[in-house]
């Protein structure tokens, strides 16, 4: 299995070693006795998926999340799908997301019947802005899902305000959100309800897709459990009189492995402790990088809104020339991401919706000037501060 993400590449020879923009060996190499127990024991149950380890997962997330209800499916974007239905979206009903997110954020709304409208995001930060949210929402619109993006939640205050007065159920694409909370409330549970994904380089990563939906509403969690399994009840119902798991709904198969289950709960025990370590980075980051000419951002100098605290999944700046930094850190071994490089209003698969280039502007501006530089738990003080080193080197040495 391979166990680390490098850049295109590599690095020169003779260079120093790279550092890749995400790696997990060194977690894996602690905890693989761990590991490999559990997926043993799946092997020995004979029982891969929808079984025991996805049972204790979904308890044991529900008490680190204060969750009533944890629904565990096979991706992010599945929970996202699941969630939308299960809160009641009906064919062509709209629901306002970012522009500025992954495309999941909107590409879920029309996989569950729905239509995407966007808004702009907050002019400091990359949440939803509530006032945009209400500039754009229409007589059809029955939803607004802000996503929780990189280190803090969107404004949900502002956003519940709104929702409130337009008779607007709040979903929350929660999906990079785990261990954000809003006045003690988890990510997720201050709306209807909202997912979590467990991609490999989340803060909480399988080794692979997986994923889950978290409420504290019995009728969503009901219905999204019987949606996760071709919509099929799981007990008899008493309107279908001596039928056994009735499908009672057009579902999905959507259940989670309980393989990717059992390194899950390996990784469970020590999230705390990695939310810590990333937050101890992003703070090193924070102080090297907030005076570097060219570097227009940091994460840090925009705090958390009121009640919300700051659990650093993606460390995101925004730079000036930013491909060129890019392709810089890139030669010298240092892996970078782009979040995100096209707006979602200007993704091809949107274009029926009407907008052009100047819509929202904030999130365009965002998509051009964002780079995102390595941060995990196994990332290194020392490689964080070469990856410093090296972004200001790029700065000193442009012309002009």
């Amino acid at each position: 299995m391979e166990k680390t993400l490098f850049p295109p590449g590599g690095s020169p020879a003779g260079a120093a070693a790279p550092i890749p923009f995400f790696s997990q060996a060194a977690t894996f190499d602690e905890l693989w006795k761990e590991i490999r127990a559990g997926c043993v024991d799946v092997l020995d149950r004979g029982k891969f998926s929808h079984g025991a380890k996805v049972a204790e997962l979904e308890r044991r997330l529900a008490l680190w999340t204060g969750a009533t209800h944890v629904v565990g499916v096979n991706s992010g974007t599945d929970a996202l799908v699941l969630l939308l239905r299960a809160a009641g979206l009906r064919p062509g009903d709209e629901v306002v997301v970012p522009a500025y997110s992954f495309i999941a954020t909107a590409s879920s709304v029309v996989l569950a019947g729905g239509v995407p409208v966007f808004a702009d995001i907050e002019e400091r930060g990359h949440g939803i802005d509530p006032a945009s949210v209400d500039s754009v929402a229409g007589e059809r619109t029955r939803m607004v899902m802000p996503a929780h993006l990189f280190d803090r939640l969107a404004d949900l205050r502002g956003v519940c305000e709104v929702a409130r007065r337009r008779g607007l159920t709040v979903l929350e694409d929660s999906a990079e959100a785990i261990g954000m909370r809003l006045d003690g409330t988890h990510a997720g549970l201050v709306g209807a309800g909202g997912v979590l994904s467990f991609f490999p380089s989340k803060t909480l990563g399988a080794i692979g897709d997986a994923g889950a939906l978290l409420t504290d509403d019995d009728d969503i969690a009901e219905t999204a459990r019987a949606l996760r399994h071709h919509g099929r009840a799981g007990r008899t119902l008493d309107h279908f009189p001596g039928i056994a798991n009735p499908t009672v709904l057009s579902g999905c198969n959507s259940k989670m492995d309980d393989l990717q289950a059992a390194v899950l709960l390996a990784k469970l025990a020590g999230l705390d402790a990695g939310i810590a370590r990333r937050s101890e980075l992003a703070t090193r980051y924070d102080a090297r990088l907030r005076e570097v000419p060219g570097v227009l951002a940091v994460p840090g100098a925009v705090p958390p809104h009121p009640g919300g605290n700051r659990v650093c999944y993606v460390y995101l700046v925004e730079v000036e020339s930013r491909d060129a930094l890019a392709a810089h850190l890139a030669a010298r071994g240092i892996g970078t991401e782009i979040y995100y490089p096209v707006p979602l209003h200007l993704q091809p698969c949107f274009s029926h919706l009407g907008h052009a280039r100047g819509d929202f502007p904030r999130a365009e501006a965002a998509c051009a000037r964002a780079l995102a530089l390595p941060l995990y738990p196994d990332l290194s003080d020392a490689d964080a501060d070469r990856v410093c080193d090296e972004v200001a080197g790029f700065y000193r040495g442009r012309p002009g």
